[in-house]
C-alpha cells in the first residue's frame, strides 16, 4: 500500500499539461522474482519514475516500454525471462530464475476510470479487501473492454462489460478471495476469443494501535510508518511526545478506544509499561476482531495477568489465546528500543502473513505462493 500511496501522490503533482504518464503493473510471475504480482511502477515521459517492478534490473528496459507505450497510446505486455542463458535476454545473470509478465499501460489523464484513478477509489474507500480485474491481453471481437483497463470488482453487475465471460470471472473472483492471493487468469469463449486477466487482491494497509505513550512508542512508531503503515496512539494527548503526534495518523483518548475501528488487519500492542493499565487494556483489546495483540515484558508478567483476570471472572478462550503475543517479538537477541521495535514489527508482518518469522534458509518450499 505504501508503494501504491507514493504511485498517487507523483499522479496528483505531475504537470499533466507537460508530461505524459504510463503504469507498469507486474501481474504475472513464474519460479522466483524479487517483486511479486502486484507491484508497480509509475513513469514519466521525462525518465522519472517511483516504485519498481524488480530489484533495479529491469527498470532501464521499463522505461523505454513505457515511453513506447506513452507513444503508441496502447497497453503492451511484455515477458521478462530471466531464466534463459542468453545475454540479449533482459535479467539474465540475476539468478532470479523467474518469468515475469509486466503490463505498460499508457494513462489516460481524462478517463476517471485510469488504473491509477481506480487505486485512488481503493484508497479512500473504507478498509476494505478490494478486488482489482486488470485486462492483460484479449483477443478476437469484444465490444468495450481493451489491454491495460482495470475493473473493481462491487458484485457481478460489475462484471456485465466482460459479456460472457462475466460468471466465469466471477468464479475466478470467488477463488481467488478464498486464498487470499492474486493470481492471472485466461478464459477461453466462444468465437475464438481469449480473455487474460489479473485478477488482484487489494487488503488495507496494516493498522497499529500502540496502547501507551512511553519514549519506546517513537522509535516503533516511526518504523511503523517507515514500513507505510496506519497508526493510532491510544494514550492521553498532554502524556504523548510532539515528535509521536506528528507522525500518528490518530491519537486517541483512552476512554474513547471503544470508538476505534479494529478489524482483522490490525494489530494492538499494551505498551504502557504499567501492570494494572495492561491488565484492565487486555479485555478491551481481545473484545475487537484485531488478528493481533501484543503485550510488553516476560512471560511471567502476562501469565500472572491471564491468572489474575481468571480469578475475576474472565477467563481467556484458547482461540483469544492464539491471537495473544507475549512477550512481544521475534527472538533477535533485541535490546535497545530500536531493536525492540524491529521484532516486534516482524513478528506482526509474520503473524498477519500466517508465517512463523524463522530463517528463511530453513524453508523447505518456496518464499513465495508459485502459480
Amino acid at each position: 500500500m505504501k508503494e501504491i500511496k507514493a504511485i498517487i501522490k507523483a499522479y496528483e503533482e505531475a504537470d499533466k499539461m507537460a508530461i505524459k504518464l504510463a503504469l507498469a503493473t507486474v501481474v504475472r510471475v513464474e519460479g522466483s522474482s524479487y517483486r511479486r504480482t502486484g507491484a508497480r511502477m509509475l513513469v514519466m515521459d521525462n525518465g522519472v519514475w517511483i516504485g519498481g517492478i524488480s530489484g533495479g534490473c529491469l527498470e532501464g528496459d521499463a522505461l523505454k516500454r513505457s515511453r513506447l507505450a506513452i507513444q503508441n497510446s496502447q497497453s503492451t505486455l511484455i515477458t521478462y525471462d530471466t531464466t534463459e542463458d542468453d545475454p540479449y535476454q533482459i535479467g539474465v545473470g540475476l539468478g532470479c530464475n523467474g518469468v515475469i509478465d509486466v503490463l505498460f499501460t499508457p494513462l489516460d489523464i481524462n478517463n476517471k476510470s485510469n488504473p491509477v484513478e481506480v487505486l485512488k477509489a481503493c484508497v479512500k474507500a473504507n478498509r476494505d479487501t478490494h478486488v482489482l480485474v486488470t485486462i492483460t491481453a484479449v483477443s478476437g471481437k469484444w465490444q468495450s473492454i481493451k489491454a491495460g483497463e482495470v475493473t473493481r470488482y462491487d458484485g457481478l453487475s460489475s462484471l456485465e462489460i466482460f459479456e460472457d465471460a462475466s460468471d466465469q470471472l466471477q468464479h475466478a473472483i470467488s477463488e481467488q478471495l478464498s486464498t487470499g492471493h492474486s493470481a492471472p487468469h485466461e478464459f477461453e469463449l466462444a468465437g475464438s476469443r481469449k480473455l487474460e486477466t489479473f485478477i488482484e487482491i487489494l487488503p488495507p494497509e496494516i493498522n497499529m494501535i500502540l496502547m501507551g505513550h512511553q519514549y519506546d512508542v517513537y522509535p516503533l512508531s516511526r518504523l511503523i510508518k517507515e514500513m507505510g503503515w496506519r497508526l493510532t496512539i491510544v494514550a492521553e494527548l498532554q502524556k504523548i511526545n510532539t515528535h509521536i503526534i506528528a507522525i500518528a495518523d490518530e491519537i486517541v483518548a483512552p476512554a474513547n478506544f471503544i470508538d476505534l475501528f479494529v478489524d482483522e488487519h490490525t494489530a494492538i500492542i499494551l505498551m504502557a509499561h504499567d501492570y494494572k493499565t495492561d491488565k484492565y487494556n487486555l479485555p478491551k483489546a481481545l473484545a475487537t476482531s484485531a488478528s493481533y495483540i501484543g503485550m510488553l515484558g516476560p512471560r511471567t508478567r502476562s501469565e500472572k495477568i491471564s491468572r489474575e483476570l481468571a480469578n475475576e471472572g474472565y477467563v481467556i478462550s484458547s482461540p483469544d489465546m492464539e491471537r495473544v503475543h507475549a512477550p512481544v517479538g521475534l527472538d533477535i537477541g533485541a535490546v535497545t528500543p530500536e531493536e525492540i521495535a524491529l521484532s516486534l514489527i516482524a513478528e506482526v508482518k509474520a503473524s498477519l502473513s500466517g508465517r512463523d518469522g524463522a530463517f528463511l534458509r530453513l524453508r523447505q518450499s518456496a518464499i513465495h505462493q508459485r502459480s
